[in-house]
């Protein structure tokens, strides 16, 4: 199992500063200003949110991935909040959020059903979910995400997952991304946007 804080204590910044490319496609659809990034690492997505004047939290099981979240957040002249937190544990409040993000948040599936009910449960009625993750079909590309099926995620499976959100966009596909040093080249995503009615 990857240690994050070994990963994270590498210089620079593993997966890159720049914001996922499927949040910046979609961030206009998160109405409100409240947003939970879930396994935010080294704070690139939660800054860019911050930047574009959300207040954001930003959970992660790594202390160092989240002190170069702080770092970068002051470096961009905004402020975020940062909980380190085991996401099997954490409590995200009901009804407390606008915006929820997941970007290539990996969990073994036992944690993963858990923490996806806590989390349709923790959004606001209106509130948007975007999520991007690897797919099964990833494991022919070997361009990044972890290495056991068990925390590939599909539509249908998180169909199920997030049952009691209504899905505007929820779709596998095949795309190049490139997020620093270990997410490079041609991959398989499924990315979702779902909204609590």
């Amino acid at each position: 199992m990857l240690h994050w804080n070994e990963r994270f204590n590498e210089p620079g910044y593993a997966y890159g500063t720049s914001p996922n490319d499927f949040l910046t496609e979609v961030r206009h659809m998160i109405t409100g200003t409240q947003v939970l990034s879930v396994g935010e690492g080294e704070g690139r997505n939660a800054v860019y949110l911050a930047q574009q004047g959300y207040q954001v939290t930003a959970v992660d099981s790594s202390s160092v991935g989240l002190g170069k979240a702080e770092a970068l957040s002051r470096e961009r002249d905004v402020s975020i909040q940062t909980i380190v937190a085991d996401l099997a544990d954490y409590d995200p409040c009901m009804g407390a959020w606008d915006g929820i993000v997941s970007i290539f948040c990996h969990l073994p599936s036992s944690v993963r059903i858990e923490l996806h009910k806590k989390l349709v449960n923790a959004l606001k009625p209106g509130g948007i979910l975007v999520l991007e993750a690897y797919t099964p079909a990833q494991l022919d590309f070997k361009t990044g995400g972890p290495g056991q099926i068990d925390f590939f995620m599909t539509v249908q499976g998180l169909q199920q997952e997030l049952s009691g959100l209504n899905f505007e966009i929820a779709r596998e596909v095949e795309r190049e991304i490139h997020e620093g040093r270990y997410h490079n080249g041609q991959s398989a995503v499924v990315q979702i946007l779902a909204r609590k009615p």
